[in-house]
């Protein structure tokens, strides 16, 4: 398909031809693991989101939503599918464990898509191929929506997965609730304008959690949005390129061209990025680097004098937090996250969780890092990987050990193997105890399921009730909702 033109179809109704129109038997195998791969490793970082402030505020948001069909993943509870895809999207992002693209263009596609269609699937009995398929196809236009903001919208002060989740959303809702190309083309049209999301709570000191509730609001805004096209509203066709459409509005610079190029003949999804760390994503290859130097040299914490990491300019601008304020801010912490890997096991998902505000020795061992701005790394085949990064570690004897970073395992250019992805499920689930091997199993098999209902047997659920996002073949659907708690 071509870019559309202001006299041709437009952006909106283009994705939304070609998102009704694939069908899981045309993927390639390497997509439709990909698709599988994030909806694995979502439900796992859903899980493990109970385990920290973030989801337990989310529960406690929707624990008095109205009764619905669909459960969220680690309760007992149903509700509607807005508030399970709400809580859903909080809890995936809860701990920073939840997927990306790379190279970065501010989507998270596990938070904002898999509760999603963990919820609609609940509703309409959908299998686990036409789940793989609506993930296939939400996570092709949240990526190239996110491709076509050049990643700008954040030097407005927006929080892009905010921006960006709610159309990707839209999309899985739709598919999987059955709706034609002209309701979905409505629905992606409201999509831009329950967008939202800022960043002052990297700035500001406070109020981090905040940032959590952007995939919760991404994933929601989604189902909203169709229930809305469903009940009749309407949204602008041009929503995404128009003269005050999404990339105008929010934009510092776009591209977008970038929203259709190749679709239907190129896929985005190879572009997917699973985290390997509890933290923020600029850390990943810091991170990683400390944890193999550690390893390779046996590194005693209490020896090391300095630590120079060089990286690209937003790393210093950013990231270097020598004393965060929160748990979010500790994250986004560049020398607290490396400190932490330093002194504990990187892998394990708790030392990037409260210990990194309460153990004195990662904040002291923080003050030794410095961050430098660099341009002069990272560049394969003319192009700058932003991730990049060269780490230096010296002791108090003078000692030096260095290793430059361009990528860790979870990356497009380094996937994670089966037993890499086993093994992070399973550190994001020991609260399942011994249920936690099967449902891996069961996951890693979702294609030969006819439907998700299993999944309310964790645990042990009631019945689900007939509200919520109703599936059907017809564009003319009616709209069943519980009344809101």
């Amino acid at each position: 398909m071509q870019p559309a033109s202001s006299a041709g179809p437009s952006a909106a109704q283009l994705l939304s031809d070609y998102a009704l129109g694939v069908r899981y038997e045309q993927f390639p195998a390497g997509i439709v693991r990909l698709a599988k791969d994030c909806l694995i490793d979502a439900i796992g970082a859903a899980i493990y989101g109970h385990e920290v402030e973030a989801g337990q505020a989310a529960l406690r948001y929707v624990s008095d939503a109205a009764p619905g069909p669909c459960a969220i993943p680690g309760t007992a509870r149903r509700v509607t599918a807005d508030a399970a895809a709400f809580a859903g999207g909080v809890l995936v992002h809860a701990a920073e464990l939840d997927s990306l693209r790379q190279p970065g263009a501010g989507v998270h596609p596990g938070a904002s898509l898999v509760p999603v269609a963990l919820a609609a699937a609940q509703i309409g009995g959908a299998s686990g191929r036409d789940v793989l398929a609506a993930l296939v196809a939400g996570i092709e236009v949240l990526f190239r929506v996110g491709a076509a903001t050049k990643h700008s919208a954040e030097a407005r002060g927006f929080h892009a997965p905010g921006l960006t989740g709610p159309f990707g959303a839209a999309v899985v809702a739709g598919k999987l609730a059955g709706v034609d190309a002209a309701m979905l083309r409505r629905a992606l049209g409201l999509a831009g304008s329950l967008s939202g999301g800022l960043l002052e709570f990297s700035k500001s000191g406070d109020g981090g959690l905040v940032k959590r509730l952007h995939l919760g609001r991404a994933a929601q805004s989604g189902i909203v949005a169709v229930q809305l096209a469903q009940a009749g509203f309407d949204g602008p066709s041009t929503v995404l390129e128009g003269r005050y459409g999404f990339l105008h509005a929010y934009c510092e610079v776009s591209d977008p061209a970038r929203l259709t190029e190749g679709l239907g003949t190129h896929y985005e999804t190879p572009t997917l990025c699973l985290k390997r760390y509890a933290c923020h994503i600029v850390a990943h290859t810091p991170v990683f680097a400390a944890q193999q130097l550690r390893a390779a040299h046996d590194i005693d914490a209490r020896r090391i004098a300095s630590i120079r990491i060089e990286g690209a300019p937003r790393l210093a601008a950013n990231h270097d937090i020598k004393e965060p304020a929160n748990q979010v801010l500790a994250q986004y912490s560049v020398p607290i996250c490396v400190a932490a890997a330093l002194l504990h096991d990187a892998d394990d998902p708790s030392t990037f969780g409260a210990r990194l505000l309460s153990d004195a020795s990662i904040r002291e061992l923080a003050q030794r890092v410095t961050l430098v701005s660099t341009d002069t790394i990272g560049f394969k085949d003319g192009l700058k990987n932003a991730l990049a990064t060269v780490t230096r570690i010296t002791l108090d004897n003078g000692t030096t050990y260095e290793l430059a970073q361009n990528d860790f395992p979870g990356c497009p250019s380094t996937p994670l193997t089966p037993a890499q992805l086993r093994s992070k499920f399973l550190r994001m689930t020991t609260r399942l105890g011994s249920a936690a091997d099967a449902l891996f199993e069961r996951l890693d098999q979702i294609e030969n399921e006819t439907d998700l209902h299993w999944l309310d047997a964790l645990p042990a659920s009631t019945s689900p009730s007939s509200s919520g996002l109703r599936r059907s073949a017809s564009p003319d659907l009616s709209l069943v909702r519980g009344d809101q708690g």
